[in-house]
């Protein structure tokens, strides 16, 4: 389980979900963390799986954080690793890079309002860690 400044990861019913809830400002070693995490997550699995991002009380991320290499191979892992993107509570304009992403990327991107929402899109709940 990830537990970094910023992204906790929370245990869900489903081994091929990845749920991380985001809060605060992102530095770039928490950034690093997740990325090499979700490599690993990526490399370990045979068939796509889904992610769930939950921002609350989200304040950005530090300058430069994502441009580091595991950031930006995590991303690009992403593009063939993962089947839905499902994202909560994001800043405005990440919801409209998210519904442009998903018209030009083989991954389903898709954000909601709620957390119940999402959680039953998914057809899935947080479980016990």
């Amino acid at each position: 389980m990830l537990n970094t400044k910023g992204i906790t990861q929370i245990a869900t019913n489903r081994p091929d979900l990845y749920a991380f809830r985001i809060s605060g400002e992102i530095s770039d070693d928490a950034m690093e963390d997740m990325a090499k995490y979700m490599n690993a997550a990526f490399d370990a699995h045979s068939e796509k799986i889904d992610m769930l991002m939950i921002f609350d009380h989200f304040d950005g991320a530090e300058l430069g954080a994502g441009w580091d290499w595991d950031v930006l191979k995590s991303r690009f892992k992403a593009i063939s690793n993962v089947n839905r993107y499902v994202v909560v509570g994001a800043p405005d304009r990440a919801n409209k890079m998210i519904a442009f992403m998903d018209k030009i990327l083989p991954v389903q991107a898709e954000t909601f309002g709620t957390e119940d929402v999402a959680w039953r899109s998914l057809q899935a709940h947080a479980a016990a860690a």
